[in-house]
Protein backbone atom coordinates (compact mmCIF):
# COMPACT_ATOMS: atom_id res chain seq x y z
CA UNK A 1 0.00 0.00 0.00
CA UNK A 2 1.37 3.39 -0.97
CA UNK A 3 2.59 5.60 1.85
CA UNK A 4 0.60 8.68 2.69
CA UNK A 5 2.47 11.94 2.17
CA UNK A 6 2.78 12.44 5.94
CA UNK A 7 4.61 9.08 6.26
CA UNK A 8 7.22 9.79 3.56
CA UNK A 9 10.79 10.88 4.22
CA UNK A 10 11.97 14.33 3.22
CA UNK A 11 13.82 12.77 0.29
CA UNK A 12 10.69 10.95 -0.88
CA UNK A 13 8.61 14.09 -0.48
CA UNK A 14 11.16 16.11 -2.42
CA UNK A 15 11.16 13.61 -5.30
CA UNK A 16 7.36 13.54 -5.31
CA UNK A 17 6.53 17.22 -4.85
CA UNK A 18 9.40 19.47 -5.92
CA UNK A 19 10.73 20.39 -9.37
CA UNK A 20 14.52 20.71 -9.09
CA UNK A 21 16.56 21.85 -12.09
CA UNK A 22 18.89 19.14 -13.40
CA UNK A 23 21.40 19.13 -16.25
CA UNK A 24 20.14 17.09 -19.18
CA UNK A 25 23.24 14.91 -19.27
CA UNK A 26 22.16 13.29 -16.00
CA UNK A 27 18.82 12.32 -17.55
CA UNK A 28 19.78 10.65 -20.85
CA UNK A 29 21.78 7.70 -22.11
CA UNK A 30 25.06 7.83 -24.01
CA UNK A 31 23.11 6.71 -27.09
CA UNK A 32 20.94 9.84 -27.00
CA UNK A 33 23.98 12.07 -26.56
CA UNK A 34 25.47 10.47 -29.66
CA UNK A 35 22.21 11.12 -31.54
CA UNK A 36 22.35 14.77 -30.50
CA UNK A 37 25.93 15.10 -31.75
CA UNK A 38 25.09 13.42 -35.06
CA UNK A 39 22.03 15.64 -35.58
CA UNK A 40 24.16 18.73 -35.08
CA UNK A 41 26.58 17.76 -37.83
CA UNK A 42 23.70 18.37 -40.21
CA UNK A 43 22.89 21.60 -38.42
CA UNK A 44 26.46 22.89 -38.80
CA UNK A 45 26.32 22.15 -42.54
CA UNK A 46 23.07 24.12 -42.72
CA UNK A 47 24.66 27.07 -40.90
CA UNK A 48 27.59 27.16 -43.30
CA UNK A 49 25.46 27.03 -46.44
CA UNK A 50 22.54 29.26 -45.39
CA UNK A 51 23.71 32.51 -43.80
CA UNK A 52 20.90 34.67 -45.20
CA UNK A 53 17.14 34.34 -45.46
CA UNK A 54 17.35 33.77 -49.23
CA UNK A 55 19.96 31.05 -48.82
CA UNK A 56 17.86 29.45 -46.06
CA UNK A 57 14.85 29.28 -48.37
CA UNK A 58 16.97 27.81 -51.18
CA UNK A 59 18.27 25.14 -48.79
CA UNK A 60 14.73 24.42 -47.56
CA UNK A 61 13.26 24.05 -51.04
CA UNK A 62 16.02 21.63 -52.05
CA UNK A 63 15.59 19.55 -48.87
CA UNK A 64 11.80 19.58 -49.13
CA UNK A 65 11.72 18.48 -52.77
CA UNK A 66 14.13 15.66 -51.93
CA UNK A 67 11.54 14.50 -49.36
CA UNK A 68 8.62 14.63 -51.79
CA UNK A 69 7.26 18.15 -51.24
CA UNK A 70 5.87 19.99 -54.28
CA UNK A 71 4.85 23.62 -54.85
CA UNK A 72 1.41 24.34 -53.40
CA UNK A 73 -1.48 24.81 -55.82
CA UNK A 74 -4.57 26.26 -54.09
CA UNK A 75 -6.79 24.85 -56.86
CA UNK A 76 -5.58 21.29 -56.33
CA UNK A 77 -7.35 18.78 -54.08
CA UNK A 78 -4.92 17.13 -51.69
CA UNK A 79 -5.14 13.88 -49.75
CA UNK A 80 -3.73 12.77 -46.42
CA UNK A 81 0.03 12.45 -46.62
CA UNK A 82 0.48 14.92 -49.47
CA UNK A 83 3.38 17.34 -49.00
CA UNK A 84 3.44 20.92 -50.27
CA UNK A 85 5.38 24.16 -49.87
CA UNK A 86 4.73 27.83 -50.58
CA UNK A 87 7.76 30.02 -51.36
CA UNK A 88 7.11 33.67 -50.53
CA UNK A 89 9.44 35.80 -52.66
CA UNK A 90 12.43 33.62 -51.92
CA UNK A 91 12.69 35.00 -48.37
CA UNK A 92 10.03 33.09 -46.41
CA UNK A 93 8.48 29.67 -46.84
CA UNK A 94 5.62 27.51 -45.54
CA UNK A 95 5.66 23.70 -45.71
CA UNK A 96 2.72 21.42 -44.95
CA UNK A 97 1.87 17.72 -44.71
CA UNK A 98 -1.83 16.94 -45.00
CA UNK A 99 -3.10 15.07 -41.96
CA UNK A 100 -5.55 12.17 -41.75
CA UNK A 101 -8.10 14.58 -40.25
CA UNK A 102 -7.03 17.45 -42.48
CA UNK A 103 -7.65 20.94 -41.11
CA UNK A 104 -11.05 20.50 -39.48
CA UNK A 105 -9.59 20.27 -35.98
CA UNK A 106 -6.94 22.89 -36.62
CA UNK A 107 -3.37 22.59 -37.83
CA UNK A 108 -0.20 22.12 -35.83
CA UNK A 109 2.32 24.84 -36.59
CA UNK A 110 5.99 25.39 -35.81
CA UNK A 111 7.32 28.79 -36.85
CA UNK A 112 10.88 30.11 -36.77
CA UNK A 113 12.65 33.04 -38.39
CA UNK A 114 15.57 32.86 -40.81
CA UNK A 115 16.79 36.47 -40.77
CA UNK A 116 19.71 37.47 -38.54
CA UNK A 117 21.34 40.67 -37.30
CA UNK A 118 23.78 41.81 -39.98
CA UNK A 119 25.03 44.72 -42.05
CA UNK A 120 23.03 45.69 -45.15
CA UNK A 121 24.33 48.02 -47.85
CA UNK A 122 22.88 51.49 -48.19
CA UNK A 123 21.20 52.24 -51.56
CA UNK A 124 24.24 54.20 -52.77
CA UNK A 125 27.05 52.46 -50.87
CA UNK A 126 30.31 52.80 -52.81
CA UNK A 127 32.78 55.57 -52.05
CA UNK A 128 36.49 56.23 -51.65
CA UNK A 129 38.42 58.11 -49.01
CA UNK A 130 42.15 58.63 -48.44
CA UNK A 131 43.10 56.25 -51.25
CA UNK A 132 40.88 53.38 -50.10
CA UNK A 133 37.48 52.11 -51.26
CA UNK A 134 34.58 51.48 -48.89
CA UNK A 135 30.93 50.44 -48.75
CA UNK A 136 28.44 52.27 -46.52
CA UNK A 137 26.16 50.04 -44.44
CA UNK A 138 22.89 50.20 -42.55
CA UNK A 139 22.83 47.69 -39.70
CA UNK A 140 19.89 45.29 -39.53
CA UNK A 141 18.39 44.22 -36.22
CA UNK A 142 19.81 44.57 -32.75
CA UNK A 143 23.61 44.56 -32.78
CA UNK A 144 26.41 45.80 -30.55
CA UNK A 145 28.22 47.88 -33.13
CA UNK A 146 31.67 47.49 -31.59
CA UNK A 147 31.48 43.70 -32.11
CA UNK A 148 31.44 44.14 -35.88
CA UNK A 149 34.81 45.84 -36.23
CA UNK A 150 38.08 44.05 -36.94
CA UNK A 151 36.47 40.72 -37.89
CA UNK A 152 36.38 38.99 -41.30
CA UNK A 153 33.16 39.57 -43.24
CA UNK A 154 31.62 37.84 -46.22
CA UNK A 155 29.35 39.34 -48.86
CA UNK A 156 26.04 37.60 -49.66
CA UNK A 157 22.97 38.56 -51.64
CA UNK A 158 21.51 39.37 -55.00
CA UNK A 159 21.86 42.18 -57.51
CA UNK A 160 18.84 42.72 -59.76
CA UNK A 161 19.59 44.66 -62.92
CA UNK A 162 17.03 47.04 -64.42
CA UNK A 163 16.11 44.41 -67.02
CA UNK A 164 15.16 41.96 -64.25
CA UNK A 165 18.28 39.81 -64.44
CA UNK A 166 19.06 38.37 -60.99
CA UNK A 167 22.71 37.88 -60.11
CA UNK A 168 23.63 35.91 -57.00
CA UNK A 169 26.64 37.08 -55.04
CA UNK A 170 28.61 35.18 -52.43
CA UNK A 171 32.19 36.25 -51.73
CA UNK A 172 34.28 35.36 -48.71
CA UNK A 173 33.09 31.85 -47.86
CA UNK A 174 35.21 29.61 -50.09
CA UNK A 175 38.90 28.92 -49.69
CA UNK A 176 40.83 31.52 -51.63
CA UNK A 177 38.01 34.08 -51.62
CA UNK A 178 38.81 37.62 -50.51
CA UNK A 179 37.10 38.80 -47.36
CA UNK A 180 36.24 42.22 -45.98
CA UNK A 181 36.39 44.09 -42.69
CA UNK A 182 35.62 47.26 -40.74
CA UNK A 183 38.70 48.91 -39.26
CA UNK A 184 39.14 49.90 -35.64
CA UNK A 185 41.57 52.31 -34.02
CA UNK A 186 44.75 51.02 -32.46
CA UNK A 187 44.83 51.06 -28.62
CA UNK A 188 47.88 53.32 -28.69
CA UNK A 189 45.68 56.10 -30.08
CA UNK A 190 42.38 55.00 -28.60
CA UNK A 191 42.32 57.07 -25.42
CA UNK A 192 39.31 59.13 -26.49
CA UNK A 193 37.45 56.06 -27.72
CA UNK A 194 38.12 54.23 -24.46
CA UNK A 195 36.50 56.99 -22.41
CA UNK A 196 33.22 56.82 -24.34
CA UNK A 197 30.26 54.75 -23.11
CA UNK A 198 30.21 51.35 -24.80
CA UNK A 199 27.07 52.12 -26.77
CA UNK A 200 28.47 55.30 -28.29
CA UNK A 201 32.04 54.26 -29.05
CA UNK A 202 30.85 53.48 -32.57
CA UNK A 203 27.98 54.98 -34.54
CA UNK A 204 26.09 53.43 -37.41
CA UNK A 205 27.94 55.71 -39.80
CA UNK A 206 31.27 54.28 -38.59
CA UNK A 207 30.43 50.80 -39.91
CA UNK A 208 31.96 51.25 -43.35
CA UNK A 209 33.45 48.16 -44.96
CA UNK A 210 36.94 48.29 -46.42
CA UNK A 211 36.85 46.65 -49.86
CA UNK A 212 40.05 47.72 -51.61
CA UNK A 213 43.10 49.96 -51.81
CA UNK A 214 44.35 49.79 -55.42
CA UNK A 215 43.38 52.43 -57.98
CA UNK A 216 42.82 52.21 -61.69
CA UNK A 217 46.35 52.72 -63.05
CA UNK A 218 45.58 56.03 -64.73
CA UNK A 219 46.66 59.20 -62.93
CA UNK A 220 44.01 61.16 -64.81
CA UNK A 221 41.19 58.94 -63.57
CA UNK A 222 38.58 60.45 -61.27
CA UNK A 223 37.56 58.30 -58.29
CA UNK A 224 40.30 55.84 -59.25
CA UNK A 225 39.87 53.54 -56.22
CA UNK A 226 36.10 53.36 -56.49
CA UNK A 227 36.41 52.89 -60.24
CA UNK A 228 38.77 49.96 -59.83
CA UNK A 229 36.27 48.17 -57.58
CA UNK A 230 33.48 48.67 -60.11
CA UNK A 231 35.78 47.45 -62.87
CA UNK A 232 36.32 44.19 -60.96
CA UNK A 233 32.61 43.78 -60.18
CA UNK A 234 31.71 44.46 -63.79
CA UNK A 235 34.18 41.88 -65.04
CA UNK A 236 32.84 39.24 -62.66
CA UNK A 237 29.11 40.01 -62.55
CA UNK A 238 28.39 42.38 -65.45
CA UNK A 239 26.97 45.07 -63.16
CA UNK A 240 27.37 48.84 -62.96
CA UNK A 241 27.16 51.10 -59.92
CA UNK A 242 23.49 51.96 -60.55
CA UNK A 243 22.61 48.26 -60.21
CA UNK A 244 23.50 48.44 -56.51
CA UNK A 245 20.33 50.48 -56.01
CA UNK A 246 18.24 47.38 -56.74
CA UNK A 247 20.43 44.98 -54.79
CA UNK A 248 20.00 43.14 -51.51
CA UNK A 249 23.54 42.72 -50.25
CA UNK A 250 24.28 41.53 -46.72
CA UNK A 251 27.62 41.41 -44.97
CA UNK A 252 27.88 38.65 -42.39
CA UNK A 253 30.73 37.14 -40.38
CA UNK A 254 32.89 34.85 -42.50
CA UNK A 255 33.21 32.32 -39.64
CA UNK A 256 32.35 28.67 -40.17
CA UNK A 257 30.38 26.76 -37.54
CA UNK A 258 32.76 25.00 -35.16
CA UNK A 259 32.67 22.79 -32.08
CA UNK A 260 33.47 24.62 -28.84
CA UNK A 261 35.05 23.10 -25.73
CA UNK A 262 37.33 20.13 -25.10
CA UNK A 263 34.17 18.02 -24.89
CA UNK A 264 32.76 19.45 -28.16
CA UNK A 265 29.45 20.03 -26.39
CA UNK A 266 28.79 23.47 -27.88
CA UNK A 267 28.56 24.96 -31.36
CA UNK A 268 30.00 28.39 -32.06
CA UNK A 269 28.68 30.15 -35.16
CA UNK A 270 27.07 33.18 -36.68
CA UNK A 271 23.29 33.05 -36.96
CA UNK A 272 22.09 30.68 -34.23
CA UNK A 273 19.29 33.21 -33.63
CA UNK A 274 17.16 31.77 -35.10
CA UNK A 275 18.54 29.10 -37.41
CA UNK A 276 19.09 26.84 -34.41
CA UNK A 277 15.29 26.63 -34.23
CA UNK A 278 14.60 26.89 -37.98
CA UNK A 279 16.68 23.79 -38.72
CA UNK A 280 14.94 21.58 -36.12
CA UNK A 281 11.53 22.84 -37.33
CA UNK A 282 12.48 21.96 -40.90
CA UNK A 283 13.87 18.56 -39.97
CA UNK A 284 10.78 17.81 -37.88
CA UNK A 285 8.38 18.24 -40.80
CA UNK A 286 10.72 16.36 -43.15
CA UNK A 287 10.67 13.41 -40.73
CA UNK A 288 7.03 13.59 -39.63
CA UNK A 289 5.10 10.54 -40.83
CA UNK A 290 1.31 10.18 -41.12
CA UNK A 291 0.24 13.10 -38.91
CA UNK A 292 -3.33 13.08 -37.61
CA UNK A 293 -3.78 16.82 -38.07
CA UNK A 294 -2.21 18.78 -40.90
CA UNK A 295 1.23 20.06 -39.84
CA UNK A 296 2.83 23.29 -41.02
CA UNK A 297 6.38 24.63 -40.71
CA UNK A 298 6.79 28.36 -41.26
CA UNK A 299 10.24 29.86 -41.82
CA UNK A 300 9.80 33.59 -41.88
CA UNK A 301 11.72 36.79 -42.51
CA UNK A 302 12.02 40.19 -40.81
CA UNK A 303 11.65 39.06 -37.18
CA UNK A 304 14.73 41.02 -36.15
CA UNK A 305 13.12 44.25 -37.38
CA UNK A 306 9.61 43.70 -36.02
CA UNK A 307 8.18 41.13 -38.48
CA UNK A 308 6.82 43.85 -40.77
CA UNK A 309 6.99 43.76 -44.57
CA UNK A 310 5.45 41.23 -46.95
CA UNK A 311 7.87 38.46 -45.96
CA UNK A 312 7.50 39.05 -42.20
CA UNK A 313 4.94 37.24 -40.09
CA UNK A 314 2.99 40.43 -39.42
CA UNK A 315 1.89 40.21 -43.04
CA UNK A 316 -0.91 37.92 -44.23
CA UNK A 317 1.00 35.34 -46.27
CA UNK A 318 0.89 32.63 -43.59
CA UNK A 319 -2.81 33.24 -42.88
CA UNK A 320 -3.59 33.11 -46.60
CA UNK A 321 -1.73 29.80 -46.87
CA UNK A 322 -3.76 28.30 -44.02
CA UNK A 323 -6.92 29.77 -45.54
CA UNK A 324 -6.19 28.04 -48.85
CA UNK A 325 -5.60 24.73 -47.06
CA UNK A 326 -8.89 25.15 -45.22
CA UNK A 327 -10.86 26.21 -48.28
CA UNK A 328 -9.73 23.13 -50.21
CA UNK A 329 -11.41 21.05 -47.50
CA UNK A 330 -14.52 23.18 -47.28
CA UNK A 331 -13.53 24.67 -43.93
CA UNK A 332 -13.59 28.29 -42.78
CA UNK A 333 -10.08 29.56 -42.13
CA UNK A 334 -11.08 31.45 -38.97
CA UNK A 335 -12.39 28.20 -37.47
CA UNK A 336 -9.24 26.34 -38.45
CA UNK A 337 -6.99 29.01 -36.94
CA UNK A 338 -8.96 29.12 -33.67
CA UNK A 339 -8.42 25.36 -33.22
CA UNK A 340 -4.74 25.45 -34.22
CA UNK A 341 -1.64 25.35 -32.04
CA UNK A 342 1.78 26.85 -32.63
CA UNK A 343 5.29 26.34 -31.33
CA UNK A 344 6.94 29.72 -31.84
CA UNK A 345 10.41 28.26 -32.22
CA UNK A 346 12.74 31.04 -31.22
CA UNK A 347 15.82 31.20 -29.04
CA UNK A 348 15.99 32.40 -25.49
CA UNK A 349 18.83 33.73 -23.35
CA UNK A 350 20.90 31.07 -21.62
CA UNK A 351 21.98 31.92 -18.08
CA UNK A 352 25.51 33.33 -18.15
CA UNK A 353 27.29 33.39 -14.76
CA UNK A 354 29.59 36.19 -15.95
CA UNK A 355 26.56 38.47 -16.26
CA UNK A 356 24.48 37.05 -13.44
CA UNK A 357 23.22 40.47 -12.37
CA UNK A 358 20.83 40.73 -15.35
CA UNK A 359 19.32 37.25 -14.91
CA UNK A 360 16.90 35.89 -12.36
CA UNK A 361 18.53 32.52 -11.77
CA UNK A 362 15.43 30.62 -10.72
CA UNK A 363 13.54 31.66 -13.85
CA UNK A 364 16.28 31.28 -16.44
CA UNK A 365 17.05 28.59 -18.98
CA UNK A 366 20.44 26.90 -18.92
CA UNK A 367 22.87 25.36 -21.38
CA UNK A 368 22.22 21.58 -21.62
CA UNK A 369 18.91 21.92 -19.84
CA UNK A 370 16.95 20.91 -22.94
CA UNK A 371 14.34 22.76 -24.96
CA UNK A 372 13.61 26.14 -23.38
CA UNK A 373 9.95 27.16 -22.99
CA UNK A 374 8.82 30.73 -22.41
CA UNK A 375 5.16 31.14 -21.43
CA UNK A 376 5.53 34.78 -22.37
CA UNK A 377 8.16 37.07 -23.82
CA UNK A 378 7.91 40.82 -24.25
CA UNK A 379 9.49 43.72 -22.38
CA UNK A 380 9.09 44.71 -18.76
CA UNK A 381 5.36 44.57 -18.05
CA UNK A 382 4.88 41.87 -20.72
CA UNK A 383 4.79 44.46 -23.49
CA UNK A 384 4.50 42.74 -26.88
CA UNK A 385 3.75 39.29 -25.48
CA UNK A 386 1.53 36.39 -26.53
CA UNK A 387 1.30 34.96 -22.96
CA UNK A 388 0.16 31.36 -23.49
CA UNK A 389 -2.84 30.33 -21.41
CA UNK A 390 -2.41 27.78 -18.63
CA UNK A 391 -4.42 25.11 -20.42
CA UNK A 392 -2.12 25.21 -23.43
CA UNK A 393 1.01 25.19 -21.26
CA UNK A 394 -0.31 22.06 -19.55
CA UNK A 395 -0.96 20.45 -22.93
CA UNK A 396 2.59 21.22 -24.09
CA UNK A 397 4.04 19.81 -20.86
CA UNK A 398 2.12 16.59 -21.40
CA UNK A 399 3.11 16.36 -25.07
CA UNK A 400 6.81 16.76 -24.33
CA UNK A 401 6.79 14.47 -21.30
CA UNK A 402 4.96 11.71 -23.17
CA UNK A 403 7.56 11.86 -25.95
CA UNK A 404 10.53 11.93 -23.56
CA UNK A 405 11.53 15.45 -24.57
CA UNK A 406 13.64 17.18 -21.92
CA UNK A 407 12.54 20.77 -21.43
CA UNK A 408 12.94 23.72 -19.08
CA UNK A 409 11.09 26.98 -18.61
CA UNK A 410 12.36 30.49 -18.03
CA UNK A 411 12.26 34.16 -18.88
CA UNK A 412 14.55 36.51 -20.81
CA UNK A 413 16.41 38.01 -17.84
CA UNK A 414 15.22 40.22 -15.00
CA UNK A 415 11.92 41.99 -15.49
CA UNK A 416 13.27 45.55 -15.39
CA UNK A 417 16.27 44.84 -17.63
CA UNK A 418 14.25 45.03 -20.83
CA UNK A 419 13.39 41.93 -22.77
CA UNK A 420 12.55 41.03 -26.33
CA UNK A 421 9.77 39.73 -28.52
CA UNK A 422 9.32 36.90 -30.99
CA UNK A 423 6.89 36.00 -33.74
CA UNK A 424 4.63 34.38 -31.13
CA UNK A 425 2.46 37.48 -30.73
CA UNK A 426 1.62 37.53 -34.43
CA UNK A 427 0.48 33.91 -34.28
CA UNK A 428 -1.53 34.55 -31.13
CA UNK A 429 -3.11 37.61 -32.77
CA UNK A 430 -4.69 35.20 -35.25
CA UNK A 431 -6.39 33.33 -32.39
CA UNK A 432 -3.88 30.46 -32.40
CA UNK A 433 -2.78 28.88 -29.12
CA UNK A 434 0.92 29.78 -29.14
CA UNK A 435 3.93 29.23 -26.92
CA UNK A 436 7.60 30.12 -27.32
CA UNK A 437 9.96 27.15 -27.27
CA UNK A 438 13.53 27.03 -28.47
CA UNK A 439 17.23 26.82 -27.74
CA UNK A 440 19.03 28.79 -25.00
CA UNK A 441 21.85 30.89 -26.51
CA UNK A 442 25.00 32.46 -25.07
CA UNK A 443 26.26 35.72 -26.65
CA UNK A 444 22.96 36.23 -28.47
CA UNK A 445 23.10 38.69 -31.40
CA UNK A 446 26.90 38.67 -31.36
CA UNK A 447 28.71 37.79 -34.60
CA UNK A 448 29.67 34.51 -32.89
CA UNK A 449 26.96 32.88 -30.76
CA UNK A 450 27.00 29.65 -28.70
CA UNK A 451 24.44 26.87 -28.28
CA UNK A 452 24.54 23.36 -26.84
CA UNK A 453 24.18 20.40 -29.20
CA UNK A 454 21.94 18.69 -26.67
CA UNK A 455 19.47 21.59 -26.62
CA UNK A 456 19.37 21.80 -30.41
CA UNK A 457 18.47 18.12 -30.69
CA UNK A 458 15.84 18.36 -27.95
CA UNK A 459 14.25 21.25 -29.83
CA UNK A 460 13.96 19.03 -32.90
CA UNK A 461 12.38 16.29 -30.81
CA UNK A 462 10.04 18.81 -29.19
CA UNK A 463 8.74 20.10 -32.53
CA UNK A 464 8.40 16.54 -33.85
CA UNK A 465 6.40 15.62 -30.73
CA UNK A 466 4.12 18.63 -31.24
CA UNK A 467 3.55 17.43 -34.80
CA UNK A 468 3.38 13.69 -34.42
CA UNK A 469 3.26 12.78 -30.73
CA UNK A 470 5.54 9.98 -29.62
CA UNK A 471 7.30 9.71 -33.00
CA UNK A 472 9.95 11.88 -31.38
Amino acid sequence: MAKKAAEKSAKELSEMLLNPRKNGFFKVTDEKIEKADKFCEGYKAFLNSAKTERESVEYTVAAAEKHGFVPFDPKHKYAAGDKVYYNNRGKAICLAIMGKEGCKNGVRIAAAHIDNPRLDLKPIPLYESSEMAYLKTHYYGGIKKYQWTAIPLAMHGVVVKSDGTVIKVCIGEEAGDPQFTITDILPHLGQDQATKPLGTAFTGEDLNILIGSRPVRDEEAKDAYKLNIMRLLNEKYGIVEADLISAEIEFVPAFKAVDIGFDRSLIGAYGHDDRVCAYPALEAILNCKNPVQTVVTVLTDKEETGSDGNTGLNSEYMRYFIADLAQAEGEESRHVLSKSTCISADVTAAYDPHYASVYEAQNSTYINGGLGIAKYTGARGKGGTSDANAEFVAKIRRTFDDAGVLWQIGELGKVDQGGGGTIAKFMADRNIDTIDAGVPVLSMHAPFELVAKFDCWMTYRGVLAAYCGTQA
